[in-house]
């Protein structure tokens, strides 16, 4: 009898399970940005979202909200319908910096998102407009202390780690650079472009072909190693010893998400990651797919967080 008891209620046990996370998805699934199209979130996002679609048979939309520094849009699917129809590809600003800048944040990363997978981790580079007469990091660094023309940099917005990296050389390099916030990273290229800016730290995903063709200046990569994409510039810590400044993004839904929907999309954005094409894409623009767990994540936005709310605290960094 207790034999029979338990084999009719494994076969009971996915009847119990919400009926919308039997049917998952039967409708469209809404991937927000937090920043404008064309920046480096956005590729990823388009990457992922379209063969997350052709695994579904239902359409995972690219939705753009940008603005203060990925919080808006973080804030948006934080406070969704916990129902797997909304998520978000995050970003370190959004998920790990936001809550230490601004006291009056609308949301906790980790009480009120369910973390599914990291995605990329991306370095950015150090690049000036042409105008700016600097040959690598050490010039660069004794022209903001000793020209009478104040330099200044742009970030794809107030949090994001393209500020962190403008702040920690400024820190690192005991110099003053006025801080630009922008609201993306394509908005930020191009007023590096125009001469608008004299400088930022942009993502290998959209700079590299702006270096290549001498439109912009490329002096050295934020991350702790050379990036194999660009190996001859050389690396921030090189001039200044210890510093590293590298992004990444990921995916997450509202927190209470039903744990079998928060699987499935965890199965189908991991073998999107690991696609061959989307590798090859991805690396070729030198983003590194990560693809962990949501409890690997977890951990990891956890540490993010902790990381740099020092920088934050030591460079005085506030948006509230």
């Amino acid at each position: 009898m207790n034999k029979t008891l338990a084999l009719l209620s494994l076969l009971i046990a996915p009847l119990a399970l919400p009926l919308h996370a039997q049917q998952y998805p039967v409708k469209s699934i809404r991937m927000v940005v937090p920043f404008p199209p064309g920046g480096p979130t956005d590729i990823v996002a388009r990457l992922v979202a379209q063969k997350m679609t052709e695994a579904f048979g239902q359409q995972v939309m690219v939705d753009n909200r940008g603005g203060a520094g990925g919080a808006i849009g973080t804030e948006q699917v934080a406070k969704s319908a916990p129902d797997g129809y909304t998520l978000i590809m995050g970003t370190i600003g959004g998920l790990a910096v936001a809550k230490s800048l601004n006291s009056k944040l609308g949301y906790d990363t980790l009480r009120d998102l369910a973390p599914i997978t990291q995605s990329v981790n991306v370095t950015s580079v150090l690049v000036i407009h042409p105008s700016v007469p600097a040959k690598n990091v050490k010039e660069l660094l004794a022209l903001a202390k000793n020209t009478g023309k104040k330099l200044n940099y742009a970030s794809s917005g107030n949090g994001t780690i393209t500020h962190l990296a403008g702040e920690l050389l400024k820190l690192m390099g005991k110099v003053d650079i006025t801080h630009v916030a922008y609201k993306g990273g394509a908005p930020a290229l191009v007023a590096l472009v125009s001469g608008e800016v004299d400088m930022s730290y942009e993502n290998t995903l959209i700079i590299t072909p702006h270096i290549k063709s001498g439109k912009i200046k490329g002096l050295a990569v934020t991350s702790a190693k050379r990036s194999a994409l660009l190996p001859d510039l050389p690396t921030i810590g090189e001039t200044l010893p210890g510093y590293s400044a590298s992004g990444w993004y990921g995916l997450l839904a509202p927190a209470a998400t039903p744990k079998p929907i928060i699987t499935r999309l965890h199965a189908e954005a991991v073998k999107a990651l690991r696609a061959p094409d989307v590798v090859e894409k991805l690396s070729g623009q030198g983003a590194e797919p990560v693809a962990n767990t949501p409890e690997e994540f977890t951990a990891f936005i956890r540490s993010e967080t902790d990381k740099w709310a020092n920088l934050v605290k030591a460079a005085n960094m506030r948006t509230d």
